[in-house]
C-alpha cells in the first residue's frame, strides 16, 4: 500500500524587519532619518568653509578699494588743487585702531573661557565702531564748511566716495559684531564652543580688514592731498 507523503514548505513572511522596513510618517523610516540610511547622521560643521567664504568676500572688497585708489593716485598727478585733511579723520583713525585692540581682547576672553569679559569687550568694540561712523559724519561737515563738496573735483569726490564706501562696509562689520553679541546672550551659548570660536574668527577677519583698509585710505588721503 503506497503511502502519500505531503511536503510542506515553510512560508516566509515579510514583516517589519531590518531588511524590508516601510517608511514611517513623512516618508521616514522608523528610527531613521528618511531614506538616507536611518543612522541619524547630520552634516558635519566645517570651520574652513566659513573662512574661505569670508576670504572670497574680502578679496572682492580689497580689489574694489585697490582700483579706486589707483584712479585717485593717477588723477592726483593732474589735479593741483589740494584738499585739507579733516581733523576728525585723525580721531577716526584712533577709534578704529583701538577697536581692533578691543576685538582682540574679546578673542582672548573667549579663549580663556570668560563669557562675561567676552561680552564686555564685544560691546566696547561695537561702541567704538559706531563712534567711528559718527566721526566720519563730522568730518564730512568739516569738508563742507571748507567748501569741499562731492562734485567739486576728483580729489574731493574721492574723499566722499572712499569714506562712504568704507563706512558702508564697516556698518556691515557692526552688524556682524551684533550677531556675536546675540550668539553670546542667547541660551545654550556654552554648548557651541567650536562654532563660537569659528564665528569670532570670521568676524575678526572682516573687522581687522576694514581697519586696515581705513589706515590705507587715511595715508593715501594724507600723502596725495
Amino acid at each position: 500500500m503506497a503511502t502519500m507523503v505531503t511536503s510542506t514548505k515553510k512560508a516566509t513572511s515579510k514583516g517589519i524587519g531590518s531588511g524590508g522596513r516601510f517608511p514611517g510618517p513623512n516618508g521616514k523610516k522608523p528610527g531613521g532619518n528618511g531614506w538616507h540610511g536611518g543612522d541619524g547622521s547630520k552634516r558635519k560643521f566645517s570651520p574652513a568653509s566659513y573662512r574661505i567664504t569670508m576670504w572670497v568676500v574680502l578679496a572682492a572688497v580689497l580689489m574694489m578699494f585697490a582700483a579706486l585708489s589707483s584712479v585717485y593716485i593717477m588723477s592726483s598727478e593732474e589735479q593741483r588743487q589740494p584738499v585739507a585733511m579733516p581733523s576728525m579723520f585723525f580721531v577716526s583713525t584712533g577709534l578704529i585702531l583701538v577697536s581692533s585692540g578691543t576685538f582682540h581682547k574679546a578673542k582672548r576672553s573667549l579663549q580663556r573661557d570668560r563669557p562675561r569679559s567676552y561680552l564686555r569687550w564685544l560691546l566696547v568694540t561695537l561702541a567704538l565702531g559706531i563712534a567711528f561712523l559718527g566721526s566720519q559724519l563730522v568730518a564730512w561737515r568739516e569738508l563742507a564748511r571748507a567748501g569741499v563738496y562731492f562734485a567739486g573735483h576728483p580729489r574731493s569726490t574721492f574723499f566722499y566716495l572712499a569714506t562712504a564706501l568704507h563706512g558702508a562696509h564697516l556698518l556691515g562689520g557692526i552688524g556682524l559684531v551684533l550677531y556675536l553679541v546675540y550668539r553670546r546672550v542667547r541660551p545654550g551659548w556654552l554648548l557651541h564652543g567650536e562654532k563660537n570660536v569659528t564665528w569670532h574668527g570670521v568676524v575678526g577677519l572682516y573687522w581687522h580688514t576694514m581697519d586696515g583698509i581705513w589706515v590705507w585710505l587715511f595715508l593715501l588721503l594724507l600723502i596725495f592731498k
